[in-house]
């Protein structure tokens, strides 16, 4: 299976991924410093903006993915969502406190939350099982170039202009509105059979029943997962923390982001014809490593090489979670789904920035990254648990 053999729409929806990642991360590889060195913030309150920003995001999935069964329809969703992300753009460079930025990263999340489920279950909609895997890992391929791109243009820019982070911001609003430009004219909902799965709005017990046993554990393996990989903004303090420049803190996100663009499709592409279980451990074995590495890193290389097995474990599990989501979901309820997979995840996050930013302002990094081994070690014993079941089972 190569990329060209995948159905076009889910090119394009990679390509949509990109651009809007390349603005993003123009922006997210500078804001944590900007939010320290510039408005003053603590850890703390780093950690809590990231964790409102991706809770929000994560409860606006639940209503976007349900509305996009709802009305079977998924592409008005993800133009809506990625048009309001596009407007929040301009809101950073012009924010002068901590409250612009969470008003900023509020608003923005709520447009990758309406667009989120509705585009993950199209993708589904449009691609065959068989290769959904591919599909996802693709998708989530293209979006982290332009999540390494990114940062990468910061610091060029940052360069350039002296360190002035705002005119940077500027110019991250130009991607976004090119990215909205590409889902009117690029991308085409196909036509089926599909219709809006209900007459009233479907959250409901009776729909939330119909979701396999095998989704609810994803959805709970994710949680515990998710507790252990608490926002990348910690990365880049980390850098900082160990001398990285103003200028080139951003190179700890290229890092992570070029190991996570080259392996994720690679692994979605393993995952269609393997054993997800053992994926998705060799996944949770990275985020292990990279943690402690980060706890005990005593230089710049130390961080470059932490973030680097951060991104292998990004690439080893986040198509793999798409796609696992994908296949344990009816697919009228597919939206729905996604919808509440992010959710669940969200909270998580919610929960894990906090903690990792409390942690981090009580002991400093090492306690806080020992912190997310011991998670990730949680779940991987859930995960060997959840396949002994499984063998169980099977055997008369």
């Amino acid at each position: 299976m190569t990329a060209d053999k995948l159905p076009r729409g889910v090119i394009a929806l990679g390509l949509v991924s990109l651009f809007m990642d390349l603005s993003s991360e123009m922006i997210h590889g500078l804001l944590p410093v900007f939010l320290v060195t510039v408005l003053g913030a603590g850890a703390l309150s780093v950690g809590l903006i990231e964790g409102v920003a991706e809770a929000t995001a994560s409860i606006t999935k639940v209503f976007s993915g349900v509305i996009s069964d709802w009305i079977g329809r998924r592409k008005p969703l993800v133009l809506l969502g990625y048009g309001l992300a596009a407007l929040t753009k301009p809101l950073f460079p012009l924010a002068t406190g901590i409250g612009g930025v969470l008003l900023a990263r509020f608003l923005d999340r709520i447009g990758k939350g309406i667009r989120g489920a509705p585009r993950d279950a199209l993708i589904a909609d449009i691609t065959p099982q068989e290769i959904r895997g591919a599909a996802y890992g693709l998708r989530q391929s293209m979006d982290t170039v332009g999540a390494f791109a990114g940062p990468l243009l910061a610091i060029i820019l940052m360069n350039a202009t002296h360190n002035n982070f705002r005119l940077v911001f500027w110019v991250a609003a130009i991607p976004a509105f090119i990215c909205v430009l590409l889902i009117v004219f690029g991308v085409k909902e196909p036509n089926s059979e599909r219709q809006a799965v209900q007459p009233r709005f479907p959250i409901s017990s009776a729909n939330l029943r119909q979701l396999h046993a095998d989704f609810w554990w994803v959805v709970m393996f994710a949680a515990v997962l998710t507790l252990a990989r608490f926002s990348e903004a910690f990365l880049l303090l980390r850098g900082q923390g160990l001398g990285l420049p103003v200028t080139w803190v951003p190179i700890v996100l290229i890092v992570m982001n070029v190991v996570y663009a080259v392996s994720a499709y690679p692994f979605g592409k393993l995952s269609d014809n393997n054993s997800r279980h053992k994926l998705f451990a060799w996944g949770i074995a990275f985020l292990i490593i990279s943690d402690l590495i980060l706890a005990v890193a005593g230089n710049i290389w130390e961080v470059f090489l932490g973030a680097a097995v951060w991104g292998l474990h990004m690439g080893a599990t986040q198509g793999l979670l798409s796609a696992m989501v994908a296949d344990s979901a009816p697919a009228d309820l597919r939206g729905t789904a996604f919808g509440v997979f992010n959710l669940v995840s969200g909270i998580a996050l919610l929960a894990a920035s906090v903690i990792a930013g409390g942690l981090w302002a009580l002991a400093g990094p090492a306690l806080t990254f020992c912190a997310g081994a011991a998670f990730s070690s949680l779940a991987l014993a859930g995960l060997f648990m959840n396949l002994r079941r499984k063998r169980n089972f099977q055997q008369p």
